[in-house]
């Protein structure tokens, strides 16, 4: 038998040198680009391959999904959100930015998922890979005027932790006091810009595993504002500071106080507290579990309602739990500070949806520019498009479930659903997103601790200036009861 051969001609050698040549010329173009430039580019990159690899995937398992049973199907997109968030994860761990913030948020509320979908976005939370020790040295060097081995008594090059904007190193100060240092990423500002110009394409690939069509444009908006004031740590300390006067000496609620002397726009330095993660309380007993869920409730509407200001990262990260039933909050970098205005506005709305009254709802939605005056929308079809969250509001006990945040948040986002007409006729400020994500988050975090209360006296307490609803609202009234006559003395 006569073997037959390919022979390469002259053809084939030219494309390949053609290519090779092609190939050289993009390096040596790529090389010239300032690196800001292909630090974007690669981030972009990044981006779009994940959202190939995911949307491809995403194909497959719908075309394969037609020809099978339903329980087949439903084990299908099970293992697609799986492999989607564990994808997502992995790349957002990476990119640090804007891009994993909203993927911390995603990870609060997309308890619909499978719980091995949740545990990889949960990754998000805390577990970053962390910079080189001698980066973090330099920035700690940059802004303080000396390595961390000179500015502190014992600093741990090894952070306890690292997020999106920087991590967390366990120090001592030269008068012995424990404190936590976050030490901002170099070159973290040029970052976020890139990401936020690929935000609304990366939350739209989070929004189609749990949230299918959620509208991020008011939410980019809002971090677009936000963000800016985030990267300089010298207004984060200014939060924190006023945040920790406002709850010093609470019963179970405690902000870490700031160390004035060793902070700078890129350096924040605070007391150090203890206390356990999220994952343990998950998993602890009833009376913790419900005793936590509480405070978290407590802190938000109370900041909220009372302060008019909220720090806008309501995850699991953000929390340490101490044994004895105090919760610490950290993080202020993202805080909300609602004007008169803004404030009456939201609050108009409000009264309204807790009194279930559908017309005047809609009344004052149009008063307060959510809905255009010819809108065209009846009432109950606004009511049952924006009350969904609100249900906790609506009994005098209620128990919330791991489902209920993603149930309430397609409600009013899915542009397919029975509420489309709403959505598309809303037009949201962005200061509304923010209380949005407070109740979102809220929802999810007390639905993963099957949270079970009377919410609407709680709320109704901050809200109306209403007698205590539960023993906690007692102790809180006494403690506030103790800060008025403070402050008289003084």
């Amino acid at each position: 038998m006569t073997r037959r051969r390919h022979r390469l001609g002259p053809g084939f050698a030219g494309g390949v040198l053609a290519l090779v040549t092609a190939s050289l010329g993009g390096v040596a173009l790529w090389r010239r680009l300032p690196e800001a430039r292909r630090t974007r580019l690669r981030r972009s990159a990044r981006v779009w391959r994940l959202t190939a690899r995911r949307g491809i995937h995403y194909a497959v398992v719908k075309l394969t999904g037609v020809a099978v049973g339903d329980r087949r199907r439903q084990e299908l997109e099970d293992r697609f959100a799986v492999a989607t968030a564990q994808d997502v994860a992995a790349e957002l761990g990476q990119m640090k930015g804007v891009l994993m913030k909203l993927g911390q948020l995603a990870s609060v509320v997309v308890d619909g998922l499978p719980p091995e979908a949740r545990a990889a976005l949960a990754q998000l939370q805390a577990d970053v890979p962390p910079m080189a020790p001698s980066v973090a040295a330099g920035v700690v060097t940059a802004d303080l005027g000396a390595p961390p081995e000179k500015v502190f008594l014992d600093f741990d090059v090894e952070p306890v932790a690292a997020a999106s904007i920087g991590q967390v190193h366990r120090a001592v100060t030269r008068s012995g006091h424990r404190v936590a240092v976050k030490v901002q990423y170099p070159g973290v500002a040029d970052a976020i810009r890139a990401d936020l110009d690929n935000a609304e394409m990366l939350y739209g690939l989070l929004s189609a595993v749990a949230l299918p069509g959620l509208e991020p444009a008011a939410l980019v908006a809002e971090l677009r504002e936000r963000m800016g004031e985030e990267l300089d740590y010298r207004l984060e300390a200014t939060n924190q500071r006023r945040f920790a006067e406002r709850y010093r000496g609470h019963p179970w609620i405690r902000i870490p106080g700031v160390v004035d002397d060793l902070c700078s726009e890129h350096v924040l330095t605070t007391d150090w507290c203890d206390g356990r993660g999220f994952a343990e309380i998950e998993v602890a007993d009833e009376a913790t579990r419900q005793h936590i869920a509480e405070v978290v409730f407590r802190f938000a509407q109370g900041s909220v309602l009372r302060y008019r200001s909220f720090n806008g990262d309501p995850h699991p990260g953000n929390y340490r739990f101490a044994d004895d039933g105090t919760v610490v909050f950290l993080d202020f970098g993202l805080v909300k500070h609602w004007p008169d205005e803004e404030f009456s506005g939201l609050m108009a709305v409000l009264g309204p949806v807790l009194d279930q009254d559908p017309e005047r709802l809609v009344d004052h939605m149009v008063e307060a520019g959510f809905l255009a005056r010819d809108h065209r929308l009846s009432a109950e079809q606004v009511w049952a498009s924006v009350s969904a969250p609100y249900e906790p509001y609506f009994h005098d006990e209620f128990t919330f479930t791991p489902s209920f945040a993603a149930e309430a948040m397609r409600n009013i986002a899915d542009p397919t659903g029975p509420n489309r007409a709403v959505m598309r006729a809303l037009n949201l400020p962005g200061s509304f997103v923010i209380v949005n994500r407070v109740l979102w988050g809220m929802g999810g975090l007390l639905g993963r601790l099957g949270a079970t209360n009377r919410w609407r006296g709680i709320l109704e307490e901050y809200l109306f200036d209403r007698p205590p609803a539960t023993p906690m609202g007692h102790a809180e009234e006494a403690w506030r009861s103790a800060q008025s006559s403070s402050e008289i003395r003084r």
